[in-house]
């Protein structure tokens, strides 16, 4: 047909992409438009037939989309399946691309044209999406999981512990609770699925119970000592139950415990599959080495930024993550009543607080982010604004670091 070109004239794909259906275009130099938008419904009918028609059409394509949520990954992976050049930019770029046609596109989204000839345009600074690219989605929704389900895991702590002010009360408080074994589970939470009762503890003679609790303690993988053994004894002895030790509240804090302990087998899971994904990305290191970054947050902080590159500047990054500095705060006059923006990825910003906590503990002096708090804090600063503060600087010596570090490994 007069459509089928040589293989090496450049050709442009765009497409808008929105659920579950795509609108395609496609354009050559000097204004050819090969095909008008027409519709590619996301299903694996519509998906063989575009394919097909792509390689009637033929030359060296190159196929444009925009970062939209999920919706675009469908079609994406199908075209980057079949051997075709796949390249997702990010919405703001196109957006902001003018493209100089009259036609005023009356929504604030680009259309599929408008999307191909930012393809032409800008034909040799196209990124293929890659496998690091989908190590990086992957690593993205298992963070949004494990957020998730770390606030499902504090409401039924929360739970558990209200169950216990009737049965045990403060027992959570009496063993340390931090201390977690191998499994991630804690150890207070554990112990009372077999001591749900204070009188399952007062009830018995000392030596019968640091027999008890050894066994106990040798069986769940926890350290034994005879003087906590002692000291959960005598403060059984002293408190106050409000249910009765009978086989219905039993059943209450066994299943209260064990929805709480499933839960947290869910996330140690998913820990580890977070951090072996982060551990294929080129800027592992260079993350986990800044002081701040653990096991955990430094494995989310990758899975919220993504690949810096996509940042035009260290201010994007701050200002994507919402810790920049607020309005109305202008040389010696600031304003009292305001609050961090709402603006931002609140993913991100949760993730980085928790590392400036980190960095305020360790109250290293030689670290530059904690001199730079400490400063804040000593001029009298309210803790929110060295705390949005010290995120920002955080974020800043990352983006110079990982960029650094992307750079070197291209």
């Amino acid at each position: 047909g007069g459509m089928a070109m040589r293989s090496d004239t450049i050709t442009a794909v765009g497409i808008d992409v929105s659920k579950g259906k795509s609108v395609v275009a496609i354009r050559r130099p000097g204004g050819k438009v090969v095909k008008p938008p027409f519709l590619v419904n996301h299903n694996a009918e519509d998906f063989r037939k575009l394919i097909l028609l792509m390689h009637k059409v033929g030359g060296n394509i190159r196929i444009i989309m925009e970062h939209t949520g999920m919706y675009w990954r469908p079609i994406a992976i199908a075209l980057q399946q079949a051997g075709f050049f796949v390249s997702v930019t990010n919405a703001i770029l196109i957006h902001r691309f003018s493209d100089n046609s009259l036609r005023n596109v009356k929504t604030d989204k680009a259309d599929a044209l408008k999307i191909a000839n930012y393809g032409l345009t800008f034909w040799s600074e196209l990124r293929e999406y890659s496998v690091e690219d989908e190590t990086r989605q992957m690593l993205k929704t298992q963070s949004r999981l494990y957020e998730r389900t770390s606030g499902v895991s504090v409401a039924l702590r929360n739970g558990l512990i209200s169950l216990l002010d009737q049965t045990f009360p403060d027992i959570n408080k009496l063993l340390q609770p931090t201390y977690r074994n191998i499994r991630g589970h804690f150890k207070w939470v554990d112990f009372v699925k077999h001591f749900w009762h204070r009188d399952c503890v007062a009830g018995m003679s000392s030596n019968a119970f640091m027999a008890a609790y050894k066994r106990w303690c040798e069986k769940s993988g926890y350290r034994y000592s005879s003087v906590d053994a002692e000291k959960i004894r005598q403060y059984a002895k002293g408190t106050v139950a409000t249910f009765p030790k009978s086989e219905s509240t039993k059943v209450l804090i066994v299943q209260a415990v064990d929805s709480l302990n499933a839960v947290y087998d869910s996330l140690q899971i998913l820990r580890d599959e977070m951090y072996r994904l982060a551990s294929c990305l080129p800027e592992f290191h260079v993350v986990m080495a800044m002081q701040g970054a653990g096991e955990i947050t430094g494995p989310m902080l990758m899975a919220e930024i993504g690949d810096v590159r996509r940042f035009t500047s260290k201010n994007a990054l701050v200002a994507f993550a919402g810790v920049d500095a607020p309005p109305y705060q202008s040389g010696a006059f600031e304003s009292k009543s305001r609050h961090v923006s709402k603006r931002g990825s609140p993913h991100l910003r949760r993730t980085l607080f928790q590392i400036t906590t980190v960095v305020l503990r360790r109250a290293d002096p030689q670290n530059a982010i904690y001199s730079f708090m400490d400063k804040k804090r000593s001029e009298g600063k309210h803790f929110y604004v060295y705390m949005v503060a010290g995120a920002a600087k955080f974020l800043r010596i990352y983006y110079a670091r990982v960029k650094e570090c992307l750079n070197n490994a291209d």
